[in-house]
């Protein structure tokens, strides 16, 4: 950056110029090699390697030792950039790894996290965004303390923050690591460590001013990997070079060799990994469309109330550029959702189509057997192949995946070229690390911020918050990652918890505080404890903590709404609670009513400008 003349900012689209054309030549160089015999884990490693170096460097170069650059970037970011810098902070290892595997497996009714996710940025838009930057605060808790009030207001939103964002982040560690397991051939429980060194590499110097540069260069990284090997796929399978509009085609080809193959359970299940026997389009089983529809509202309030997402919108210049980066955000996340199904139905058919030379289903254990894709992912223990009715014949429900591996391993599947695969897998860890970065830095910034500096030392100066901030930042990565280690769940399945975390005890409080003056600090405490532990207490009784999928250890789902749907009923309780504790209390000050009416006066300064 430093060859770069004038201010970075004024330089900004000819800096992040030269680093997309860097990009491309660099994989232009690691085809070029892979062409000249260099083997395929040297150029796995190099794609992992080169990335993560550069997203360092930016880290590094943005470092700062100033409050407002370090919690909100200097409140300078332009709408555009901040949009893909959104963007990549949102697709997170659960988007770019695990969207498609969960389609891949579990068929129509994963089509709810995209509706879900995408739509979560209407209620962003109109509910939330505009308002909190126009409130000028530094951190979600910052916002619940000073609307509402009091330092145990403060305290509830700081927990519900913590649990929700926590458990986001182990699932973009268990990404990581899956990554990085495959790609350098380590272990997965050495993998995480190595995920969380690149992830505290990009945010502890520099806060939310290198997280915001880095996650602009992870988007670009991310993006050109995602898209590359469908669009490869779909011109091989004659759906086009753009198969978003022509892929139903696909689908419906698919739906005809899953009837001719069988959707059948396997005789003996392998623990962790999945067989495919949820068809590929059309709701399936009890409550369909009702697990459908809780399950896109779930992920939709989830968006609204996630931490982390809604700090990148205290990082624009005024209330109109945070309107435009939401616009812009919407964009940039469209061009990964609306691939992900493609590339379930495509890889699919890659695997079952008889046509085509990739096809494995209905071919010969010992010819499966010696495919080398199959043998790698075998090797950590991400895939198995079993011929458990002794005929030889691969069946399709004797082929058992880790869904999480789906996306990272199309490129094999489809006979791509190796560099392709290294693409990919630098484009996971990109979306992870982006992901987890935002999530390290929210929970950091809230405990430092408004747990330390707001509730337990009010004269700490910068410095000593800023270091408080960074030591954080470091043990909550080292205890995700000694969290994601363990596998305790799917990535998918975990980032649906943060979402009904954060929904369950955030949505409300958050939403009524800008749009409902009456709202006070009794509501909002109330809100917030009893929706956050009514939630919690519903997965508690429903969740099969075991894994084994045979029965719930507790009780039953009511009416469909499963571990994956918690989130409804915490909203529930949380806009009850909060609405009836509310009215019988009494209503907040004038002042506090007036500073609710400003916040919704889209000109003029920063409500809390005066206070920082």
């Amino acid at each position: 950056m430093a060859l770069i003349q004038g201010r970075f900012l004024d330089n900004i689209g000819r800096v992040y110029g030269i680093y997309t054309g860097g990009f491309i030549a660099f994989i232009i160089l690691m085809a070029i090699l892979e062409q000249l015999g260099v083997g395929a884990d040297t150029i796995g490693i190099l794609f992992v390697a080169f990335t993560i170096a550069i997203y360092a460097l930016i880290g590094w170069l943005s470092r700062t030792m100033e409050v407002d650059a370090y919690y909100v970037a200097g409140r300078q970011v332009p709408a555009v950039y901040n949009g893909m810098a959104t963007a990549a902070d949102w697709m997170s290892g659960a988007s770019f790894v695990a969207l498609a595997g969960g389609i891949y497996f579990g068929g129509y009714g994963y089509m709810a996290f995209i509706v879900g996710w995408t739509g979560g940025y209407v209620l962003v838009n109109s509910l939330m965004a505009p308002y909190l930057r126009k409130f000028g605060c530094y951190t979600v808790p910052d916002y619940i303390g000073t609307r509402y009030g009091g330092n145990l207001a403060r305290f509830c939103a700081v927990v519900v923050l913590v649990v929700a964002s926590f458990t986001y982040v182990t699932a973009q560690i268990n990404a990581t690591g899956t990554i990085a397991a495959r790609a350098l051939h380590i272990p997965f429980s050495v993998g995480v460590w190595f995920g969380l060194l690149g992830i505290l590499l990009c945010s502890m110097l520099g806060g939310m001013r290198a997280v915001t540069w880095t996650q602009v260069a992870q988007y670009i990284v991310l993006i050109i990997a995602y898209l590359v090997p469908v669009i490869w796929m779909s011109n091989v399978q004659g759906f086009g070079i753009i198969p978003h509009f022509t892929y139903g085609e696909a689908a419906s080809t698919l739906s005809q060799f899953e009837a001719e193959y069988g959707l059948n359970p396997p005789a003996e299940a392998i623990a962790g990994l999945s067989v495919l026997m949820t068809p590929h389009t059309g709701p399936v089983g009890e409550y369909a469309e009702w697990k459908f529809v809780t399950l896109a509202l779930s992920m939709m309030a989830g968006t609204a109330s996630l931490p982390h997402i809604l700090m990148r919108y205290f990082t624009t210049p005024s209330v109109r550029s945070a309107r435009r980066s939401v616009a812009w955000s919407l964009l940039f996340i469209f061009l990964l959702y609306f691939t992900a199904p493609a590339l379930a139905t495509l890889t699919k058919l890659q695997l079952l189509d008889p046509s085509l030379p990739t096809a494995i289903i209905g071919k010969s254990f010992e010819e499966v057997a010696s495919l080398a894709w199959i043998q790698n992912w075998s090797s950590v223990g991400f895939l198995a192949i079993t011929d458990q009715n002794g005929d030889g014949i691969l069946q399709l429900n004797e082929f058992f995946m880790r869904p999480d591996i789906v996306v990272l391993a199309t490129p094999e599947i489809a006979g791509l070229p190796y560099v392709i695969s290294g693409l990919v897998a630098a484009g996971g860890m990109a979306a992870a690390m982006s992901t987890a970065d935002g999530l390290l830095l929210a929970i950091a910034n809230a405990l430092s911020h408004d747990l330390y500096y707001k509730m337990i030392d009010p004269k700490a100066d910068t410095s000593v918050r800023l270091i408080v901030a960074r030591i954080l930042l470091i043990c909550i990565g080292a205890l995700g990652a000694l969290i994601a280690s363990l596998q305790l769940t799917g990535i998918l399945g975990a980032v649906a918890w943060a979402f009904c975390f954060a929904c369950s005890g955030l949505f409300f409080p958050l939403t009524l505080g800008v749009w409902w003056k009456r709202a006070n600090r009794q509501g909002a405490i109330a809100g917030m404890a009893i929706g956050f532990l009514s939630g919690s207490l519903y997965l508690y009784l429903v969740n099969d903590w075991d894994g084994a999928g045979a029965a719930y250890p507790i009780m039953a789902p009511w009416i469909g709404l499963d571990n994956l749907r918690f989130g409804i009923v915490g909203m529930a309780a949380s806009l009850v609670s909060m609405v009836v504790v509310t009215l019988m209390t009494p209503a907040p000050d004038e002042e506090i009513q007036r500073m609710v009416e400003d916040t919704r006066v889209p000109v003029g300064p920063p409500i809390l400008a005066a206070k920082h």
